[in-house]
């Protein structure tokens, strides 16, 4: 009798330690209608049970043979799937996160296995499909990094060049949040109207209700959206007119990055925006087994190699998100 799918992370460990359950429970949400060949799409494939992978029979083409992994974010990887797919649980279901060491001392890899096995998760969770945000959306900014009292007195002096602390040294994060529905996350070079607004015409339908702190940079919005602004040294809210639903996001996830992950290279930031969007987009009405089933809908096409990561290539690496 074939067991239940996992409901919990104990159901996972248990349930993803056989390599049968890892594989037909990964084909059957790949393939939904059959399994395809990556390369060429062709449905005539025939099943190589010793070496759990397909050889195409169609058109002659390099790598006739294939496993689940192709194509998708576990590709090239020697880690089994029943570490992967426990990672992958682990990451989607705990509200602050999972940092690389708690993911070595949990699935028995060495920290930098665990560390590429979760930017590649967190790659694995951006969705380039998301539709735009619309109705009441609030746009704010915050901004990331380390406070300069905290600093040791070398790294002060390099990244402050004698200026004071603020936003000095810190990487900046716009958010724009739709009441009651999703969020959008983008790291911005600067706080000036070219880095800011057009980062709202991608990701917010035009016409949106849209309310902002009194940043100068917001001012042209009027001709696309209707637009209201709080000054907070004045107030937090007047009626509606309020951006308190980031303010509440900022809090967490700067609770998650500095609690979680202590310090995070401005170079990586993006990825660890969109492990938190992810979470926070799915929270209403899913379970973390629908969250789970949701991010493996998501894991093709993707791909994610060491080099690219650590910036030792032209792609990749000159990808910043700004």
């Amino acid at each position: 009798m074939e067991a239940a799918a996992p409901k919990t992370l104990q159901d996972a460990i248990v349930y993803f330690s056989s390599p049968d359950n890892c594989l037909n429970y990964l084909v059957a949400r790949r393939w939904p209608n059959g399994v395809r060949c990556p390369i060429c799409g062709n449905t005539e494939v025939h099943f190589l049970k010793n070496q759990r992978r397909w050889e195409c029979k169609g058109a002659k083409h390099p790598k006739k043979q294939f496993s689940v992994k192709v194509g998708t974010i576990f590709e090239d990887s020697a880690i089994g799937l029943d570490k992967w797919l426990t990672a992958v649980w682990m990451v989607v279901s705990m509200k602050n996160g999972v940092s690389s060491w708690e993911i070595h001392r949990s699935l028995g890899v060495t920290q930098k296995t665990a560390w590429f096995m979760l930017q590649r998760i967190r790659l694995g969770l951006q969705d380039p499909k998301a539709r735009k945000l619309s109705g009441q959306v609030e746009v704010d900014e915050s901004y990331i990094g380390a406070k300069a009292r905290n600093m040791h007195r070398d790294r002060k002096e390099k990244l402050m060049q004698g200026k004071g602390g603020g936003v000095v040294g810190k990487v900046g994060v716009q958010g724009m949040l739709e009441r009651g529905g999703e969020i959008r996350l983008r790291v911005i070079r600067d706080s000036q109207t070219g880095s800011l607004v057009p980062n709202i015409q991608e990701n917010v339908e035009s016409g949106s209700h849209l309310f902002t702190d009194e940043a100068r940079a917001y001012f042209g919005l009027q001709a696309n959206y209707v637009h209201d602004f709080i000054n907070h040294a004045e107030a937090y809210a007047i009626g509606n007119i309020h951006t308190n639903g980031l303010e509440n996001f900022w809090s967490l996830m700067k609770r998650q990055l500095s609690g979680t992950y202590v310090s995070v290279e401005p170079f990586h930031l993006f990825r660890y925006l969109d492990e938190q969007a992810f979470r926070y987009n799915n929270r209403k009405g899913m379970t973390d087994a629908d969250r789970f089933d949701k991010a493996l809908t998501q894991i093709v096409g993707k791909r994610l190699t060491y080099k690219e990561l650590t910036g030792k290539t032209g792609t990749e690496a000159e990808e910043t998100r700004f």
